[in-house]
């Protein structure tokens, strides 16, 4: 284990991306071979899920470390991770024996736990802990929570793996996808072999848009640009291959299960079939609110109320394999004029339906559009060269979105908490509330969109103006007003102020406003109503 650890301190001490993938392709040359696939899961998230209450391990490292639990809960509301907490306080080893420990033995240690009793688990993970010390106890113990994540992006590995492998980056990202376990697979069976043949399951890597940061006028003339809705669903593949149907969700879950709407495909649309699109709500002839496909997500056991309710399609961006053959390489022109034709020449029903191609007369009508985009079921516009290849992941160039300027709301600052990672010693997660009837009613919750200056500013406030705690959350004095964007808004029965917004984040502090003119809950309440009153 003692080359991950090395690893795992390389990428952690730099922020050169060119030093991280050297330190992944030299663990690649020296590491053990059955370790390197372990390595790969840490890397890209794919690690055992949490197999112990965090309660339990509070007790047994309050037992090892001879101190009062009370402690161990203050110095963890300090430090901002459970992990981090007990390798700190454990006692010091006078011969840790990391060199011992494999990446694979860890796993299958953490993974075991999950079928032990509680005395066979306390007896595992206390002699886990007297065999390491330093990193490679904060790995154990970040693997036992089911937190560790490592400064590296998906990206960065894929760069290393194929250096590593001298293959091709987009190569290797395709073999990446899906939940593969690293106890299945082996350095060949993931990085060899005929894929459709071995892993005709597998989507294709997604390909992403950047925002439109520039005036529109500068991506030349409009005939050159394919323009579609941008719609707020779940980006997938739908794959048919081998008489079997796979949906697969752009975060790389196997959604077909979920999506039984889309069994009857498996038998009309010929083998060798692969189709980019968006799954979303869709009645009367218009897609139905993000929400109510959240209603779909979250079922084991889809009734056919729950399809009534939420009936699903899938609106088809582009095809990405034709007869079998890999046509991404194809100009988008041609691979949407074949697209066209398998949906008029195959009978796909209602299920599925083209993107339309939406045309404009100049950008300054495509800006009218997208400023009123809500009105026409969409968030903004894509924009696409008709020129081009499907590429791999988020690309500058030839794809953008380009979506409707955010919601925004005025809230009060009533509770926070401390950050994670390298905010850990700040408290940068809050939760803001609204005017209901003269009383502040919570409504989100949002930590992203300020200035590191603007955080120091505000965790010293919080600290002198604590009013209550609770555990690692603490209750303020209700005076700071921060005005918040977001990019959806609903009716909910499990928020106490009834409504939920979507992708919340903070805009910036109203240092110029008092409390008492923050927005109310009748504000969002009509936000809602003219939404809906828009699009009617």
């Amino acid at each position: 284990m003692i080359d991950f650890v090395q690893l795992f301190e390389a990428i952690d001490s730099t922020t050169k991306t060119s030093v991280k993938v050297a330190a992944m392709l030299d663990y690649f040359r020296t590491a053990k071979e059955s370790d390197k696939l372990f390595a790969m899961a840490i890397l890209t998230g794919n690690k055992p899920k949490r197999p112990i209450r965090t309660t339990d391990l509070r007790v047994w490292a309050s037992e090892e470390a001879n101190i009062p639990l009370w402690l161990i809960e203050e110095s963890y509301y300090v430090v901002g991770d459970l992990a981090e907490t007990i390798s700190l306080i454990l006692p010091l080893k006078t011969e840790a024996h990391a060199l011992d420990v494999s990446l694979r033995s860890l796993f299958e240690a953490i993974v075991a736990l999950r079928s032990k009793s509680l005395e066979e688990q306390r007896a595992l993970v206390v002699g886990y802990w007297s065999k390491l010390d330093g990193t490679a106890l904060f790995i154990f113990n970040k693997l036992l929570t089911g937190n560790l994540r490592v400064g590296v992006s998906r990206k960065l590995l894929v760069k290393a793996v194929a250096q590593y492998l001298e293959s091709s980056d987009p190569e290797v990202e395709h073999r990446l996808m899906g939940k593969w376990s690293p106890f299945e697979e082996t350095m060949d069976s993931l990085f060899q072999g005929d894929l459709q043949e071995n892993k005709h399951f597998l989507p294709y890597p997604f390909y992403l848009a950047y925002a439109l940061d520039k005036d529109p006028a500068e991506l030349g003339e409009l005939r050159n640009w394919v323009m579609e809705a941008k719609l707020d669903g779940i980006r997938g593949q739908l794959i048919v291959r081998k008489d079997e149907l796979f949906v697969w969700s752009r975060g790389e879950d196997l959604m077909t299960d979920k999506f039984v709407e889309f069994e009857p495909l498996r038998s009309i649309l010929p083998d060798g079939t692969v189709i980019d699109g968006e799954v979303l709500p869709w009645k009367d002839d218009k897609p139905m609110d993000f929400s109510v496909m959240q209603t779909r997500i979250g079922r084991k056991n889809i009734s056919k109320n729950a399809l009534a309710a939420a009936p699903l399609i899938m609106v088809c961006y582009d095809l990405l394999e034709w007869q079998g053959s890999d046509i991404r390489s194809w100009p988008l022109h041609k691979r949407r004029r074949q697209l066209e034709a398998i949906l008029a020449n195959y009978p796909v029903g209602d299920i599925l339906k083209l993107s339309a191609e939406m045309s404009f007369e100049s950008w300054d009508a495509a800006e009218r559009y997208r400023r009123e985009a809500r009105q026409q079921h969409s968030e903004g516009l894509m924009i696409k060269h008709r020129e081009s290849i499907y590429e791999v992941g988020r690309k500058r160039g030839n794809w953008w979105k380009w979506k409707t300027d955010p919601m925004t709301i005025d809230g009060v600052l009533i509770y926070a908490q401390s950050g994670h990672g390298r905010r850990a010693n700040l408290f940068t997660d809050y939760t803001f509330a609204v005017w209901d009837e003269g009383e502040l009613v919570p409504f989100t919750k949002a930590y992203s969109g300020l200035t590191d200056k603007e955080l120091f500013t505000i965790d010293n406030w919080i600290k002198r103006h604590t009013i209550a705690k609770f555990g690692p959350v603490r209750s303020v004095t209700p005076e700071l007003v921060f005005e918040l964007a977001f990019e959806g808004i609903n009716v909910s029965t499990r928020h106490k102020s009834g409504v939920a917004l979507r992708f919340p984040r903070i805009i910036r502090w109203r240092q110029d406003k008092p409390a008492s003119e923050a927005n109310t809950k009748e504000d969002l309440l009509n936000l809602i109503a003219s939404q809906h009153e828009s699009i009617r």
